[in-house]
């Protein structure tokens, strides 16, 4: 082997060396993008079990609203019916007053706006919570994608250093931007992508 050969082994591996070094680096700033998106999707994930528990909940606290003031109204329908018939004059007006404290109650349980708790306002903190629910799901789905994104980009990367192949890294490179693109919708514009 001559000198000049030698000379341009030395230059290729030095070469080989710079570019590896580039490409690690690009791994390392995937993985932390993979990191953070994976922390995001986690988080997202956490919230949209907690507000389907939250919407849950709602949603049968507005069935026994709902139950309590059916069973009220029906039995104020039942005194109504036999209230007239009541002979003494003291049992019926009792009668009467037990039907009007009834109605107010069922109207109570219907519609509590200073409590939040009549099945009115129940149903939309439900409904409120459902759609924060969706929101955190749909985050969820694009941190998934952004994530699957990221873990191939390491991959199509890591083969970079191995194969020698350039072209690998450009896609790595491409699946990375589709990764933060996902990121940066599961942030700012969650629903704007249909995933789930």
């Amino acid at each position: 082997m001559s000198a000049h050969e030698s000379l341009e082994q030395s230059e290729h591996a030095q070469e080989a060396s710079g570019e590896n070094k580039r490409i690690a680096l690009m791994i390392a700033i995937i993985a932390l993008c993979l990191a953070l998106s994976e922390t995001l999707g986690k988080g997202a994930q956490t919230e949209s079990i907690s507000k389907n528990i939250e919407a849950a909940n709602l949603w049968s606290f507005f069935q026994a609203k709902t139950i309590r003031r059916t069973a009220v109204q029906t039995a104020a329908e039942g005194l109504k019916i036999t209230a007239p018939s009541i002979a003494d004059e003291a049992q019926k007006t009792a009668a009467m007053k037990q039907i009007d404290d009834w109605q107010k109650t069922a109207a109570r349980y219907r519609s509590e706006p200073e409590t939040s708790e009549g099945s009115e306002q129940l149903a939309e903190r439900a409904k409120h919570a459902e759609e924060e629910r969706d929101t955190s799901l749909a985050k969820y789905h694009n941190f998934e994608i952004a994530s699957a994104a990221f873990q191939i980009a390491i991959v199509l990367a890591s083969a970079t250093i191995i194969t020698g192949m350039i072209t690998l890294a450009w896609i790595s490179g491409l699946l990375t931007l589709c990764g933060i693109g996902f990121s940066v919708l599961g942030v700012v514009a969650p629903h704007l992508v249909h995933l789930g």
